[in-house]
């Protein structure tokens, strides 16, 4: 009966490609850079005619056994191309795994069950390893009869119990039984059981470790594009006013040294570098071990967190505008530099802290952004990201002290840097935005409704380009200074992101800007035709009702696990719902929409009811019902292919009911 519970909890479990969709996640990261992210592989032809894509058979050798004896059985899975099971050391917390016993017989004391070589890849939504078979798998069980077996013919019953998946789904579980003829013989000849090689012996209970494996290709991309967006950070960091400046009196200090030795210049230049990444890389460290891995996932929408971060957005971008300056105590910068003055290897690394603590004013709001976007992927992101933040920002004085003649060519320091400064603090107070509105959201306040927050949004870069124009008197601009090209060039491209969020005010989309702004409102009316709700009606946290809809309706129900914090969630709704024909199949189903990142009860209950369900709290993950409250089918995370995702809307016309999992809600 456990068992079976455990099955129902994980009937809809995402198989490992899809998982890997789940991976797909945008991050606060991309209001720099949009990260352009991989779609899935498309659902496998004919799927419509599989139900059942797994044959079991049962061979004995030998076929006559005297009392007592042992017999090897062969249980042989036939299964069909493009699909695979789990196997029987899956470990928890993932996909459910294959279990194989021998039905309880009169004629058997015990039974030891041997499984192949399975192949492993990893499930980047689980974070863990995955063992699965594809094609014809063979389990070995070795059964004892009884020495007071009664004589004569017995059938022997194996049971497996297992899940199927493709590249894009997985069909409920189920329990399968194979049968073959054994013959109790007293006279029969004793034989040897052996066990071939490549086999190893399965023990229920014992603890299962999972092993590393190295990513997909997918998820390394995703890493990749965070890694060189974090090293262009570093870079885009030199050009502010508290790191350009200080570019030429660093050099001359390693340039300038008593020894005159260019190769001491370039080893003084080096450790600098080291103590820049040091520094730097400590915070992500320190981000990393404080959290775990796991924590810092899920504090992605924590109001608390969130609110947290938009305080620290708000003083870096007020900082940045001049209304205060944010600096290291002196005294520590002061006994830090008579440090760096002793010279010497320690010396010049303690230089280094000292310049990161220093710049801390102008580099932190790059800092706070990729913190901030690691708490999306997790893993040990703030610690890499960190490096690769550091070595952008360290990698040009390493580089001039490798060619020290390009210093003359560098810009002059002057009016250009304030610039800079005061266009950062418009665009981060644009970035703290996101995070009040996921606290908004999260807490149910309504107060930041999607018009407000494209308001401000319109006025932040508004102010970003009319301040470069010569409109808005600012730190940086003197009144009668003439507008180069650059200047003109860049305040128009400000003045027109503004002006393009105009029509998003009145229902028009965004695109991948979608993700981050608050979905209209159920009486957003203009706004609510234009993107296409007005065809969709949703329930909101009434899975009951809408399962009590569905049977007077004659409809299945449609069930969004989503977040109102969740960019991917948001996204969704913006960009896949509205497609005609992804809105046309939808308007088949009752659809009800289960919160799970709330504060209040109903959240809860919601997040229970998916890990119960599905062994998974991500989001959004979606899922089909039939009005009986069995899983038809299940999809996890965001994907960008319209026909994969209308696949599996299509997917219920092809499952039976009585080969549903039933969902004990």
């Amino acid at each position: 009966m456990r068992a079976e519970r455990e099955g129902r909890r994980e009937s809809g479990r995402a198989c490992p490609a899809a998982a890997g969709a789940a991976k797909d996640l945008p991050t606060p990261l991309r209001f720099v850079a949009f990260l352009l992210l991989t779609t899935l592989v498309a659902a496998t032809p004919g799927f419509a005619e599989k139900l059942d894509p797994a044959k079991w058979s049962l061979e004995l050798d030998p076929t006559a056994v005297a009392p007592g004896s042992k017999i090897l059985a062969q249980l042989k899975v036939n299964i069909e191309p493009g699909w695979h099971l789990y196997s029987l050391t899956t470990p928890a917390g993932g996909p459910i795994a294959t279990t194989v016993r021998v039905a309880d017989n009169a004629a058997v004391s015990g039974f030891r069950v041997f499984q192949p070589e399975p192949k492993r890849i990893f499930d980047t939504n689980f974070n863990l390893e995955l063992q699965t078979y594809e094609g014809q798998p063979v389990f070995l069980i070795e059964v004892e009869t009884k020495k007071d077996a009664a004589p004569g013919a017995t059938q022997i019953i194996a049971e497996a119990r297992y899940q199927v998946c493709n590249d894009r789904l997985c069909l409920p579980p189920r329990a399968r039984q194979a049968a073959a003829s054994l013959t109790i013989d007293a006279g029969a000849k004793a034989a040897a059981v052996e066990i071939p090689s490549g086999y190893t012996e399965f023990v229920p209970g014992a603890p299962v470790a999972p092993k590393t494996a190295p990513a997909p290709a997918g998820d390394a991309r995703d890493l990749g594009l965070f890694l060189l967006t974090a090293f262009g950070f570093g870079l885009a960091a030199i050009f502010t006013p508290c790191v350009f400046p200080m570019i030429p009196i660093t050099m001359s200090f390693f340039l300038n040294r008593p020894s005159g030795s260019r190769r001491e210049s370039i080893t003084q230049a080096l450790i600098f570098c080291i103590g820049i990444i040091v520094l730097f890389s400590g915070l992500g460290l320190l981000a990393t071990a404080a959290l775990g891995p796991f924590g810092i996932v899920q504090l992605g929408s924590n109001p608390w967190v969130n609110g947290f971060i938009a305080a620290i957005f708000l003083a870096f971008g007020l900082s940045l505008l001049g209304a205060f300056e944010i600096t290291i105590p002196s005294a520590v910068l002061t006994r830090l530099d008579r440090f760096s003055q002793k010279g010497g290897t320690a010396g010049t690394l303690v230089m280094g802290l000292t310049f990161s603590l220093a710049s801390f004013a102008c580099v932190g709001p790059f800092v706070g952004t990729l913190l901030a976007a690691s708490l999306q992927g997790g893993g040990a992101r703030p610690l890499v990201g960190m490096v690769a933040f550091a070595t952008g920002l360290a990698l040009p004085f390493f580089l001039l002290a490798l060619f020290p003649s390009y210093l003359k060519k560098m810009p002059k320091s002057g009016g250009w840097l304030a610039r800079v400064k005061v266009v950062m603090g418009f665009v981060i107070l644009a970035a703290m935005l996101k995070y009040v509105s996921s606290v908004d959201q999260v807490l149910q306040w309504n107060v930041l409704t999607r018009e407000r927050f494209l308001a401000i949004w319109i006025v932040l870069f508004a102010m970003a380009g009319l301040y470069l124009l010569g409109y808005v008197r600012l730190e940086g601009i003197a009144k009668d200074e003439p507008l180069g090209l650059w200047r003109l060039m860049i305040g128009m491209a400000f003045v027109g992101f503004a002006v393009s969020l105009l029509p998003a005010m009145f229902g028009a989309k965004l695109g991948e800007l979608d993700a981050y702004v608050p979905l209209p409102s159920g009486s957003a009316g203009l706004g609510a035709a234009a993107s296409g709700e007005a065809s969709l009606v949703w329930m909101k946290n009434q899975f009951p009702q809408a399962l009590e809809k569905a049977r007077s309706e004659g409809k299945l129900v449609f069930v969004n696990f989503t977040g109102y914090a969740c960019t991917n969630c948001h996204w969704m709704k913006a960009n896949m719902f509205t497609r005609p024909e992804i809105r046309s199949a939808m308007q088949a189903f009752v659809l009800v929409d289960l919160y799970t990142d709330g504060t209040d009860e109903p959240s809860r209950l919601n997040q229970e009811f998916e890990e119960k369900s599905f062994g998974t709290v991500a989001i959004p993950y979606y899922a089909i019902f039939d009005a009986q409250g069995r899983v038809l089918a299940s999809f996890p995370g965001l994907t960008r292919n319209p026909q994969e995702f209308l696949a599996f809307l299509n997917t219920p016309a092809s499952v039976k009911p009585e080969s549903a999992a039933r969902i004990q809600s």
